[in-house]
């Protein structure tokens, strides 16, 4: 007997049992089914469980230290150093260990994801917005629209990341740029993420737009006479949030591998600001006689950057539809 009339039947094998499965699904709303397919995988809610620490530890960075008795991560100290000036390792009063400035590296560590999650996130988000604004406008409009907007996505795709983020980074080391909007350090970075990254979140949403604006309920809400802005807030747009949430929630860390990769090439965030990056750069010279100031900076990127990966394969599994969780 086929699986449709087991439907039918309800005194088939099974018969009554998929028909309740089938009306618990359909009773669920979108949010209850992600959440539903979300809680089942708990690698992604390990990863959310971490990442909210970070988050947390970053937002209530001076606490953190205080509560662990730290010194601020640029408060130094040339009595932690040996008689050689090689820096002391991890200690009870440094679970880190020092820099050979005699700073705290646990201290730096802590501040330094502050500095990640901040690039991550908000150069995400800004890339995001444009992505999306420029992908439903190229695939809604088609014609020239979409000529001239797909070229302009080609053009900044040829442009390879880290060669304009080391151009960029070198210009605007002292005095900024666009006078002085774009400060030096953590401005720059989160320019430079959201002018090179945006084009691949447009293209991806130009793709979906270009099918969704074909769908029944478009053509019904313009037979009803309702306006381009309304079919595409209204109508477009929420059914790309899943698609969105998705490829921003792996954009991150791929943005905040960017961002350290630069302050070890010294165009990124300078010291004496603490970044994950300029610390491992600055570590390097020393890391057979002083390897802890490489390594626990080293882990944290390590860990932050597994989770969001880890998060947004979660994320992409439970907003499926055809998910069978």
């Amino acid at each position: 007997m086929s699986v449709g009339a087991a439907e039918l039947v309800p005194g088939a094998p099974g018969g009554l049992e998929f028909l309740e499965s089938r009306a618990e699904v359909a009773a669920r709303s979108p949010l209850q089914l992600f959440w539903r397919r979300f809680r089942q995988d708990r690698v992604a809610k390990v990863s959310l469980a971490v990442i909210l620490l970070l988050i947390v530890i970053a937002l209530a960075a001076p606490l953190v230290i205080k509560i662990f008795g730290l010194p601020g991560p640029n408060v130094e100290n040339p009595n932690l150093t040996d008689q050689f000036g090689s820096p002391l390792g991890p200690s009870s009063a440094h679970p880190f260990g020092v820099d050979s400035l005699g700073q705290d590296v646990m201290s730096r560590t802590i501040y330094g994801g502050r500095v990640a999650l901040e690039v991550g996130i908000i150069g995400t988000g800004i890339a995001t917005v444009i992505g999306v604004l420029v992908g439903t406008l190229a695939g809604f409009y088609r014609g020239w629209v979409d000529t001239l907007l797909s070229r302009l996505i080609d053009v900044v795709l040829s442009i390879p990341i880290l060669l304009l983020g080391l151009g960029i980074g070198a210009a605007c080391a002292v005095r900024g740029c666009i006078k002085g909007a774009i400060q030096p350090g953590l401005g720059v970075i989160i320019f430079l993420i959201s002018l090179a990254t945006w084009p691949y979140t447009a293209r991806i949403v130009r793709g979906l737009v270009l099918s969704l604006r074909e769908r029944e309920f478009v053509e019904a809400s313009r037979g009803l006479g309702a306006s381009d802005a309304r079919i595409m807030l209204r109508e477009i747009l929420p059914n790309l949030a899943a698609p969105i949430i998705v490829y921003a929630s792996l954009q991150i860390p791929t943005n905040i591998l960017l961002e350290a990769g630069l302050s070890f090439l010294g165009v990124g965030i300078r010291p004496p600001t603490a970044s994950w990056g300029n610390m491992i750069a600055q570590a390097t010279p020393i890391f057979n006689t002083a390897w802890w100031w490489m390594v626990f900076p080293g882990i944290a990127l390590l860990i932050t950057v597994l989770a969001f990966n880890l998060l947004g394969d979660g994320l992409r599994d439970a907003l499926n539809p055809r998910s069978a969780r």
